[in-house]
């Protein structure tokens, strides 16, 4: 018993004098040996995150139209910043000494311990020169990334820009998973697939000591993970067209939107005036954006989805006819007198004894006709009812061309248009106070009305498919399938049957070889081209100049609208540039016959045409 007693005794001792080594030995370290103090304070671990590769961007025939440029980012974690030489920094990075601290202060509110930017966008060149002098400043390093360049100058509108996230994005929900400091897209296609473009972000861990200077990886790398790049699009866009486009427009406002009509995709996207997407890539983004921003020919303005206040003129008589067709109003035979005391005609012309004469003169008197017999059927015996019923039938066939309603394009913003409604006149006149006499206007395209460049060349797109229109899109796929988008295979009928179409593409097609749209055949390479001349009303100035077409007449191509603003007459400016884009894609050449076309276009002459 005694001998297991003094057991108990020496096996607790033990623990004992273990217990008491312990904690001396721990009282050494922490109190009395500063080594490991010391190691401590001299290590750290350093995450780099690594920015992935942007997705590319390409045109419909394999031309590059987005890349990524590789950029240097000075970054700062606040507290590792010791003793710093403000002067000697603002020589190094050439920024003011007050520009240098306000940049820290910012920094310091952001984090005191986590990284920040502090100088973004360092060119390779601009890397180099510093590279050697970041010794000297504790807490400071390069963190390596890509941003957007650009082989061209055009089609800033589309493609839109990229620039830092803001920090109202950060508190948004539908941005999880982004970080301060990350660039993301913010108009155009950057903008709208930016889930696609993206790509993951990848993490490095790294030891350095104190004075910043790597000591090699943490742990041997086996926490790091990779970065994943953003998928590369495929646009449907025809940058030589484009750039041909652009090269007619410079020094004009307007736009120009041609669309495939089989298939909805845009050929070619041009807001004028416009501007070198390169503007956005660099240190001076945000000077160059403001400079444009406040630009009085409105630059950034995105005209062709955008410009949606401007009634479309005379364009406007094919819908009317096709609607009036469908209901039973006409037929292609139905006559009309061009009486002037109704509404003014803008020339004198053969008496419009068909629809398709009617088309090809434009003759305002025969579409008011038209109207007044869609709107005033008889269906009530109170005429302001009756009106109201009339207007309402219009609208479904009207809306039914995209007119007075987004498409569905693939780019932010874009404007629906106003096409009149009983309820709008109701609002303006109040109840049964309005009949066609008030609204008459609409018949030839003018009054409440305004649609969008993009929707003009949409409902070219119809009647080329005689009756129906793929969503207009700018993208034709994502990633490596090269398989279209799902969204944008689906036909959109409108509510006229097809057998309909063939007395207005008739018409149309008399506007180009005897009628105001001469000025766009493409006879002289035995092209058939359908098209209409316009002008939509501007109060404020001279009236814009519209003009659209598709070509061939028979299997059709390309689609167009061209609206040039302050231009009068569309045959003038409008149908040239027309043709000349459509001989352009069809072709890939200008013939020498039509060059005169090309001259009188970039002359700009047509501006000053009273």
């Amino acid at each position: 018993m005694n001998y297991l007693e003094n057991r108990k005794y020496i096996i607790q001792g033990i623990f004992l004098i273990v217990g008491i080594v312990f904690a001396l030995r721990l009282f050494h370290i922490q109190v009395i040996d500063s080594s490991y103090k010391q190691a401590a304070e001299t290590n750290a671990i350093k995450s780099i995150i690594q920015y992935p590769f942007r997705g590319l961007i390409y045109d419909r025939n394999g031309q590059l139209m987005v890349q990524n440029t590789p950029v240097y980012d000075l970054m700062v974690i606040p507290k590792e910043v010791k003793q710093l030489d403000t002067l000697h920094l603002s020589q190094v990075l050439q920024l003011p000494p007050l520009e240098i601290r306000e940049r820290l202060k910012k920094a310091r509110t952001f984090s005191y311990v986590q990284p920040s930017a502090f100088y973004q966008k360092l060119s390779t060149e601009e890397f180099a020169q510093i590279q050697g002098s970041l010794i000297d400043f504790p807490g400071f390093y390069i963190n390596a990334r890509t941003a957007r360049g650009y082989p061209h100058q055009s089609l800033s509108h589309a493609l839109g820009y990229i620039a830092e996230i803001s920090p109202r994005q950060l508190e948004d929900s539908s941005y999880a998973g982004y970080r301060p400091g990350d660039y993301i897209g913010k108009s155009g296609i950057e903008l709208e697939y930016e889930k696609f473009l993206m790509g993951k972000r990848g993490v490095k861990y790294k030891m350095v000591n104190v004075r910043g200077i790597e000591k090699g990886p943490f742990k041997g790398g086996a926490f790091d993970t990779l970065s994943v790049a953003g998928q590369n699009l495929i646009s449907t866009i025809d940058l030589d067209l484009q750039a041909y486009g652009e090269y007619l427009m410079n020094g004009a406002k307007g736009s120009i939107v041609a669309i495939e009509p089989a298939t909805g995709e845009v050929l070619a996207y041009i807001s004028a005036p416009f501007y070198d997407p390169n503007l956005f890539t660099g240190k001076d983004y945000g000077k160059n954006y403001m400079k444009l921003l406040t630009d009085p020919d409105k630059t950034m303005f995105n005209r062709p989805i955008m410009a949606s206040s401007n009634p479309p003129g005379s364009i406007f008589k094919m819908a009317q006819a096709l609607a009036a067709l469908q209901e039973g109003i006409i037929t292609p035979g139905t006559g009309y007198p061009c009486n002037q005391r109704l509404v003014k005609c803008s020339h004198a012309h053969t008496p419009p004894s068909t629809l398709a004469i009617a088309i090809e003169e434009s003759c305002n008197p025969y579409f008011y006709q038209v109207m007044r017999s869609m709107v005033n059927q008889g269906k009530s015996k109170n005429i302001f009812t009756d009106t109201s019923i009339g207007l309402k039938e219009w609208r479904k066939h009207i809306t039914s061309f995209g007119f007075g309603t987004k498409l569905g394009i693939d780019l932010p913003n874009e404007k629906q248009g106003i096409i009149a409604s009983p309820e709008m006149y109701d609002k303006i006149y109040g109840k049964n106070r309005w009949k066609f006499s008030t609204i008459y206007s609409l018949s030839i395209g003018q009054g409440e009305l305004g649609v969008t460049p993009l929707q003009m060349a949409n409902f070219m797109a119809i009647i080329a498919n005689r009756g129906y229109y793929v969503a207009p899109h700018i993208i034709r796929s994502v990633g490596e399938n090269g398989k279209p988008l799902p969204e944008y295979l689906k036909k959109n009928y409108t509510t006229v049957d097809a057998k309909h179409f063939a007395p207005v593409v008739d018409g149309m097609a008399a506007v180009i070889t005897s009628g105001t749209g001469r000025n766009s055949s493409l006879a002289h390479i035995g092209i058939q081209v359908c098209g209409k001349t316009g002008t939509a009303e501007n109060p404020q100035g001279k009236d814009h100049a519209v003009f659209v077409a598709f070509a061939p007449k028979d299997n059709p191509k390309i689609a167009i609208a061209v609206y040039v603003e302050n231009a009068g007459f569309g045959a003038q400016s409008a149908a040239p540039i027309a043709g000349l884009m459509m001989e352009k894609y069809l072709t890939d050449s200008i013939s020498a016959k039509v060059q005169w076309k090309e001259k009188w276009v970039l002359s700009r002459q047509y501006l000053n045409i009273k």
